[in-house]
């Protein structure tokens, strides 16, 4: 009887050391990055470079976790360059939405602008194979930037609704995944209608927003767009975390360009950390890549080479 009960004890005590441990395992595997969602997109402006390097851009969007590049549309660039480019980029498992959009196109006496590259693209995909098309179309229409929205904000965004209720029913009619860039402090202004913000509107309307909050933190990229990431899990729609990497003259904390590689890694994966938590959470998207490329490649290089100079010592 004994026996019997040292023998039970010990296996009790076996059972408990066990789940013990796995509940310590479960820990450690939820605050491991591979728990973390760190899906990627970036912002390719200068689509003509896709002529000469697609193998490379390719290559290093899908090195750096790239799953959707937002391919800027210029009549310069030949649709056979597209082409080829789209397939590269679907072979690595990475989407390639069109993108355009000025900030005049929020009036209404430019609708017709947002019209014409849906056609475009519509036109394009008709004639191009499955694996060459574009999943989709990003608008980047920033009206905010011109002198007109400080004296007539309400009317430009009447007008930027109406364009975009035409855009978005001619995206959903081509089944093309619709987004749009936004600025963070969007949920500030009034809806059209006067129901919600003007952010939440816009999110009912696409399929996913790339919120620009661009600061040099993880925590207050994440904290800019979680109004966005809310509403989202509410809509069942998606948000990416914007995140600057180039020079900009409207400050030091809006941008990781002059910031060490690890810093840059590290507030990346604390943003993504915090926006994980969040089912509309899509990754960060990274303006842009020109600028992601330059700082990987040359940036970084200038400062490891200015780093490994030995420092003078003061008497």
């Amino acid at each position: 009887m004994l026996r019997i009960i040292r023998n039970t004890s010990w296996k009790i005590r076996w059972m408990i050391g066990a789940v013990v441990i796995l509940a310590i395992l479960g820990l450690v595997w939820s605050l491991s990055p591979k728990s973390v969602k760190q899906d990627k997109a970036t912002w390719l402006w200068d689509a003509g470079i896709i002529k000469n390097d697609p193998e490379d851009i390719v290559a290093f969007s899908r090195k750096e976790g790239v799953t959707t590049i937002f391919l800027q549309i210029q009549s310069e660039v030949r649709e056979e360059d597209y082409r080829r480019f789209n397939a590269l980029a679907h072979q690595a498992g990475i989407q390639v939405h069109a993108l355009d959009g000025q900030p005049e196109w929020a009036y209404i006496e430019h609708q017709d602008k947002g019209v014409r590259i849906l056609s475009w693209v519509e036109q394009y995909n008709a004639a191009a194979a499955p694996d060459e098309q574009f999943q989709g179309l990003q608008l980047d229409v920033e009206p905010y930037v011109l002198k007109r929205w400080e004296r007539e904000e309400q009317q430009v965004v009447t007008e930027w609704s109406e364009n975009m209720e035409i855009w978005s029913q001619e995206a959903d009619r081509q089944e093309l995944h619709f987004s749009a860039a936004v600025p963070f402090w969007l949920d500030n202004v009034p809806s059209p209608d006067g129901s919600r913000n003007f952010g939440y509107w816009i999110q009912e309307r696409t399929d996913s927003v790339a919120v620009m909050s661009y600061r040099d933190d993880g925590e207050q990229m994440y904290e800019l767009a979680r109004q966005e990431l809310e509403q989202a899990d509410e809509l069942g729609t998606s948000v990416w975390i914007g995140m600057e990497l180039a020079d900009t003259e409207e400050g030091e904390h809006l941008t990781f360009y002059g910031k060490s590689q690890s810093q840059v890694n590290e507030e990346a994966l604390r943003a993504a950390s915090l926006g994980t938590g969040h089912s509309s959470f899509a990754g960060l998207a990274v303006h842009h890549y020109e600028a992601w490329h330059h700082k990987m490649n040359v940036l970084d290089d200038k400062q490891g080479q200015s780093n490994d100079k030995p420092v003078k010592e003061h008497s």
